[in-house]
């Protein structure tokens, strides 16, 4: 009965702990390094505090609870910060990651792709040129015959709007 109870209460103690760094929100920092157009502290008056966790302070959404995972309406994908034009609807496929994924953007010049070693792995990062801020990964996985690549966004980086 006692092994029981110790073994629940460490259960419970490794869920609490597991959530909160699942969530990720106080554990995320603004980089300084990051090149941005504004300051943080002007971002955070522009945008929502999901916004600003994703675009300025580089969170990502959790998977399969996010705004446009299963959009298959017909429209573009702008930037939540400036309204810019980034993805289309055409380009946009179902990859199974739980997030909206895209095979390329509207207008590469729009995006930039830099290293990112966060969380202690290299990714390739997706910024937004005019802003610096972030909105996702790219990945190499993507369909073969569009490309190969899998631009893995975060909907909280993105607006719909509908054609």
């Amino acid at each position: 009965m006692k092994k029981s109870i110790l073994t629940l209460i460490l259960l419970s103690v490794i869920t609490a702990f597991g959530c909160q760094q699942i969530s990720g929100q106080q554990l995320k920092k603004y980089d300084p390094k990051r090149k941005m157009s504004k300051a943080p502290a002007e971002w955070k008056k522009i945008l929502t505090t999901n916004q600003y966790y994703i675009m300025v302070e580089s969170g990502t959404e959790p998977p399969y609870h996010n705004a446009y995972f299963e959009n298959h309406q017909k429209g573009i994908y702008v930037s939540a910060a400036t309204g810019e034009v980034l993805f289309s609807s055409d380009d946009k496929y179902d990859s199974g990651t739980g997030w909206p994924s895209f095979v390329k953007p509207v207008d590469p010049k729009k995006v930039e792709i830099v290293t990112d070693n966060s969380d202690g792995m290299t990714r390739d990062e997706v910024i937004e040129r005019s802003t610096g801020l972030h909105l996702g990964h790219i990945f190499d996985d993507g369909p073969a015959d569009r490309g190969g690549k899998r631009y893995c966004m975060n909907s909280g980086a993105l607006k719909f709007i509908k054609k």
